[in-house]
């Protein structure tokens, strides 16, 4: 009897153990795959999709198959009963508030008084709706919404525009330099230890191709310009999805 039971236990737990097993060694493979096109993966996980596997590299997300010979980029949906959704963006969502968390303590913010609801911006200096969306910065913060920046500069990292936008970052008044310079002002050149070239590369990743592009505290991202009428129905929507 104690052998039969001990052959059970060992079997419960080899059954467990194989698959953990298997994904590692698949995610192995996929690195190395992907190694050979210059990506650098920094996770690796099964898709809700069978055979399927969500690497997420420098370069963004992609997807693969279990050996890492099979490359996809895209978005995946689940069809159900309840519609359509993009297990792409459900993931990356992830991704993005665990990048929120991280550049908290380095994004500039210009607070509401009575905070009802909180956006993130990658913005530009440059970017006429980002510089629009800047000048009604007032009427945001008046409706209860925080507005909180990460730097995006357009021509990237090699460019004068993440010059001048690491100067406004690196600024003593962070606020006033981030207004002057959108309203046009010549920007005085700083440097500092400040990871705005992180804040880009971070956008990157997570599917930012231009500017203003906003994200709410779920990881969802909006893309584009929202007045801040838009913006407050757009977070009393979700208000109310949540009290559903």
């Amino acid at each position: 009897m104690l052998k039969k039971l001990i052959a059970i236990v060992t079997t419960s737990f080899m059954l467990v153990a194989m698959p953990s097993l298997a994904v590692e060694n698949n995610e192995e493979k996929i690195k190395a795959s992907l190694a050979k096109l210059g990506l650098q993966v920094e996770s690796v996980a099964p898709s809700k999709m069978e055979n399927l596997y969500e690497a997420f590299t420098n370069q963004g997300m992609f997807y693969t198959s279990a050996d890492g010979k099979f490359l996809i980029q895209g978005k995946v949906y689940e069809i159900s009963a309840d519609g359509i959704s993009s297990l792409t963006e459900e993931s990356l969502a992830k991704v993005r508030i665990d990048g929120m968390e991280k550049f908290e303590g380095s994004m500039i913010v210009f607070p509401a008084k009575n905070e009802k609801y909180q956006m993130t911006v990658f913005t530009d200096l440059t970017c006429g709706y980002c510089r629009k969306l800047h000048n009604q910065m007032g009427s945001y913060n008046d409706l209860g919404i925080t507005v909180r920046y990460l730097a995006f500069p357009r021509g990237g990292i090699q460019s004068q525009s993440y010059t001048d936008i690491r100067s406004v970052w690196c600024s003593d008044d962070q606020q006033t330099a981030m207004t002057n310079a959108k309203g046009g002002a010549q920007v005085a050149q700083k440097v500092c230890a400040l990871p705005v070239a992180e804040q880009y590369d971070f956008g990157r990743k997570i599917g930012v191709s231009g500017t203003p592009a906003i994200m709410l505290d779920d990881g969802m991202m909006l893309p584009g310009y929202k007045t801040p009428e838009q913006m407050q129905q757009i977070f009393q929507s979700y208000s109310v999805k949540k009290a559903g």
